[in-house]
């Protein structure tokens, strides 16, 4: 159940000051909101120290400038005190508490921009809300607005790529790789900037993740464009090229309008970027949900025995499989409707409820902005097509859908996710979004969006032996960057040797048993799409089986112990009263790991171990001491985990 408490509110009525501030709840984060010559600025100083410069502010719209000629009209100010639950989130019970400010601005034509700052001990949020006596709609034609790093910065970043790429013109769908500590004001390859979420670290004085959530049909997803070689990262639109050229690039909305959030994380070590919950912080239901949609594990054919093993055989073996493990889903994936038929499919439907195992179901986005052969197509693009179809999928009791290739970030596809989750959500059915947008809040936006991919996610195992070798160190990048911003449904675990179902082709596993196991833990996604396939059973000792039937896929808490993107990492969460904990090396050398971790003092663990020379794991009892020190040893291309039975 979710509890809001009301905010308390104190009105200035006097004339803005050229400089208005805004601290945290603890004083550590201050932002300082400054008017000069009739152009906004802000800047964050973290415990005196500078995280951002003086940055731009602002909107260009059709109903004037939003970033020049302004004036200062009234300032409030309010204390946010609120309480609520994410039912499968990273973090279940939130107690969020900030501070805003929302100063006031006309503009030439006499037209009102309201600029809001929430600041948390962790977290600075910011949006705008543009206005006018005698308007009723507006297009926001660009921003101003931009976030102006100091020059010794550095940044963790992966960047945008033109529409057209990729598999049968599918992307841009986040799944570049990311480049760490880039010098600050490094140009992205194709000139079109960076994704969200952004991670920089400015030298010793800490960390900044900037992103933006709240994005929902009345707005345009953003990025950050081309820095300037000093270092400011400005806010840029979609391309006009993306989704095959459907759609406008820029933002029509009625007035009045309350634009999304971008947020700055900061912290002076990592911990504040993991544990984060600005995302939904900031964001409130749209609607809510018909269904207690369950998080759970899922068995996954495509991603080791590929295409072929859409049959009735295999897909029963995998129903099989996760019945065995007590999983809660198995998904099956493209071309179900050619290869098995829908009378198949419902048949499959209620052999996997024979089996107290639900099914998901894959579907292309549509064929319009993107040349995808897979099927089924054309059945999400219309409301007509899509709510007859998922009235179908109700009645022979499906529970949830990926839907495929997106392609762009304009507010026409934005408006397209929105309406495939209001639509499902009416008939009980929970959406994972894969060649898709980074999703912004949606997890308390729409309840029933449990996890997206927009990542360069373990299929990629599969197509490069180039990305296999990078697998150690992308569980490294990946839990400090994009999985702090929202679930990332990755889909870890595979430990066949190579990736394919015969043992003598595919692709080289680099990496250990144990690290598999322990990026179940180290990706969040509250639907969890394991690579297990059925010779595991046989082949792996029993307690690794006997972890993959524990390990749960959603959690009430997370904590960072330590780690640096590309280096190494190490994270606990909590599901109910046990705690389970993660590292993985992601360098070309063995090192040891001194972790402190009080809160897990004298807990029993079962330690599951890398092995010197061998790629299989092992297992044994330990208590954490009573100062909470944890020593874990990690082999090239090796993890380690910890759960309590």
């Amino acid at each position: 159940m979710r509890r809001f408490l009301l905010a308390a509110f104190t009105l200035s009525l006097i004339p803005a000051l050229d400089a208005q501030r805004v601290t945290s709840p603890d004083g550590s984060i201050v932002v300082e909101l400054t008017l000069a010559s009739g152009a906004l600025s802000y800047q964050v100083k973290r415990e005196g120290r500078t995280m951002l410069e003086p940055s731009p502010l602002g909107l260009e719209t059709s109903i004037g400038s939003f970033a020049a000629g302004l004036k200062a009209g009234s300032v409030s100010t309010a204390k946010i005190d609120e309480r609520y639950t994410l039912p499968h989130g990273k973090v279940r019970d939130v107690h969020y508490r900030a501070n805003e400010l929302t100063a006031g601005f006309t503009n030439e034509n006499g037209d009102r921009l309201e600029v809001i700052f929430r600041v948390s001990d962790r977290d600075v949020a910011f949006s705008y809300r543009i206005s006018g006596d005698d308007k009723r709609r507006v297009v926001v034609q660009r921003e101003r607005t931009g976030f102006d790093f100091p020059a010794h910065a550095t940044a963790f970043t992966t960047h945008q790529v033109p529409w057209g790429g990729g598999w049968m013109a599918s992307k841009p769908s986040y799944e570049e790789a990311y480049k760490i500590d880039t010098p600050i004001g490094a140009k992205s390859p194709h000139g079109l900037g960076f994704t969200f979420p952004a991670l920089f670290r400015v030298g010793d004085k800490g960390w900044v993740l900037v992103s933006e959530t709240g994005v929902s049909s009345k707005y345009a997803g953003s990025r950050l464009g081309e820095p300037t070689a000093d270092g400011l990262y400005p806010i840029a639109f979609p391309e006009s090229e993306e989704n095959a050229g459907i759609g406008d690039a820029t933002v029509y909305a009625a007035l009045p309008l309350h634009t999304p959030w971008r947020t700055l994380t900061i912290g002076r070590t990592l911990a504040p970027i993991v544990e984060s919950t600005v995302a939904t912080d900031v964001v409130k239901p749209l609607y809510e949900a018909t269904e207690d949609y369950r998080p759970g594990r899922a068995t996954w054919s495509w991603l080791v025995w590929q295409d072929d093993s859409m049959n009735e055989a295999d897909q029963r073996t995998f129903i099989d499989l996760a019945g065995k493990m007590g999983y809660e889903y198995i998904l099956i994936d493209a071309m179900w409707d050619e290869n098995l038929g829908r009378e198949k499919l419902a048949e499959l439907v209620r052999y996997a409820r024979s089996q107290n195992v639900d099914v998901l179901l894959w579907y292309n986005s549509n064929g319009a902005w993107n040349d995808a052969p897979q099927t089924p197509r054309n059945l999400m693009d219309t409301a007509p097509a899509r709510q007859r179809e998922m009235a179908w999928l109700k009645s022979i009791g499906v529970k949830g859908l990926k839907v495929d290739f997106f392609g762009g970030d304009k507010q026409v596809t934005m408006k397209l996710y929105e309406d495939i989750l209001t639509d499902a959500n009416a008939h009980g059915l929970m959406l994972n979004f894969h060649g898709a947008t980074l999703p912004r809040g949606w997890e308390r936006m729409y309840p029933n969006h449990m996890t997206s991919e927009a990542v360069t996610a373990s299929e990629n195992l599969i197509f490069s032996q180039g990305f296999a070798d990078q697998e150690a160190f992308n569980s490294t990048v990946f839990p400090f960057v994009r999985n702090p911003a929202a679930a990332m449904d990755y889909g870890p675990l595979v430990l066949n040797p190579r990736f394919h179902r015969d043992p003598d082709k595919g692709n080289f596993r680099r990496t250990t048993d144990a690290f598999q196991l322990a990026t179940v833990v180290l990706y969040q996604s509250p639907l969890q799409h394991v690579g297990l396939t059925p010779n595991n059973l046989e082949e792996q000792p029993d307690f690794v089986i006997d972890f993959l039937k524990r390990v749960p896929a959603d959690w009430d808490e997370v904590r960072y112990l330590s780690g640096y993107p590309g280096r190494d990492i190490a994270l606990a969460r909590r599901n109910g009263g046990k705690w389970y904990v993660a590292a993985t090396n992601g360098e070309t050398m063995r090192k040891d790991l001194k972790l402190s971790a009080p809160f897990l003092a004298g807990r029993k663990f079962a330690l599951i171990h890398d092995r010197p020379g061998e790629q299989g794991a092992g297992m044994r009892e330990v208590t954490v001491g009573s100062d909470g020190t944890i020593n874990l040893t990690l082999e090239v291309g090796g993890g380690a985990v910890l759960f309590e039975k």
